[in-house]
């Protein structure tokens, strides 16, 4: 009989078409990689993904490089927009959450190990940071929001709070029932009428007064009202929006106004003062400065976390009045709360210990 053929010693070669597949399933795309087999035998390890959603001049990829939960695992940063992004979820499905990007924020790094991104890019998130507002006076993100509520996604502030956020009469009945229980000395908020249609504004208070339409945003929909002719005057306009509700308060002619930040367990407080001659403090050429955070602005920031079962990141914005001095809490900002230049570096470093602590807490 002849001989049988020897059996080779050598290892089998590697399966370069699986080495591929599984760097496209840590990049999402088939373009991201390199079909190189790599040098290492050791099993890849599949990281956990943070969606970060902010569009301002911040690049999370970067920020968060090289950072690693507890068990070890490397996290994958993505950074995009709320326009720039779709959601859908499959409770049947193995995938189960899927959001597609259209496109990174134009100050994000692209993701380490990622040459090169193919769009429309699907990603898993486990994680989410929302550093934007949701809902602006040109775009209104709340079903994508939705969709991420729906996967049950943990994230920073959480989602459910963001979306009460969405709606400033909730927060402004959050504000009204601190000040009952700690009183208006400790808590002062102002004074506020709400109106839910043009039918119902009946305000009675004083004039000068700042009407709001709906959950006004950064200085929009908001007009300042001389006397009850204007505002029967501003009345006949808010018919012209059916169901659009709107609050009313006081006019204050104020110094300066507060802002009090709280990042987990940090604390800032700024004073600005405008001066450009504009009521609008907020949108108008300012000066701002530190100041001293005192046990007050302490007791401020602190019970405001406490809103909506809990509020990791968050600033207070109050008015001071000129003459008197008294101090007003006009309302509470969240998880997308903006950060002072001087201070941004530094701030950014806590809400990344921040949202690896939470990442830590939910994933491990």
């Amino acid at each position: 009989k002849g001989a049988s053929s020897p059996v080779s010693s050598c290892p089998r070669p590697p399966n370069l078409q699986m080495q591929a597949i599984r760097g496209i399933l840590a990049c999402g795309s088939k373009d991201d990689i390199s079909t190189t087999a790599p040098q290492s035998s050791a099993p890849l390890v599949k990281p956990a993904v943070l969606l970060v959603i902010q569009g301002d001049n911040y690049d999370w990829p970067m920020l968060m490089k090289d950072v690693r939960l507890q068990d070890g695992r490397p996290i994958q940063v993505y950074q995009t927009m709320w326009d720039s992004m779709e959601a859908h979820v499959s409770t049947y499905s193995s995938a189960q959450r899927c959001v597609e990007i259209s496109k990174l924020a134009a100050s994000a790094s692209t993701p380490p190990g990622c040459a090169a991104i193919r769009f429309p890019l699907t990603i898993q998130p486990d994680f989410v940071l929302v550093r934007n507002e949701v809902k602006t006076p040109n775009f209104d993100g709340r079903s994508r929001l939705d969709a991420l509520i729906f996967a049950d996604l943990p994230s920073a502030n959480s989602l459910e709070s963001i979306l009460l956020f969405c709606e400033k009469p909730a927060v402004a009945g959050q504000l009204q029932r601190l000040q009952r229980r700690l009183g208006p000395e400790a808590f002062p908020v102002i004074p506020q009428h709400f109106a839910s249609s043009h039918r119902a504004l009946m305000y009675g208070y004083t004039f000068p007064a700042v009407v709001k339409v709906g959950s006004a945003h950064a200085g929009a929909g908001k007009m300042q009202i001389k006397d009850h002719h204007q505002m029967s005057d501003f009345r006949s306009v808010l018919q012209m929006m059916p169901g659009e509700h709107c609050t009313v308060e006081p006019f204050v002619t104020g110094s300066g106004d507060l802002r009090i930040q709280k990042i987990g367990t940090n604390y800032r407080a700024f004073l600005r003062v405008g001066i450009s001659g504009d009521w609008k403090t907020n949108t108008c050429t300012a000066i701002m400065d530190k100041i001293e955070v005192t046990e007050r602005y302490k007791l401020w920031a602190d019970e405001a976390s406490k809103m909506f079962g809990g509020l990791d990141i968050l600033t207070v914005d109050a008015i001071v009045e000129e003459g008197t001095g008294k101090e007003y809490i006009l309302e509470v900002n969240g998880t997308s709360s903006g950060l002072h230049p001087d201070c941004a570096e530094e701030d950014n470093g806590h809400i990344r210990e921040l949202v690896l602590e939470r990442m830590n807490s939910a994933l491990c």
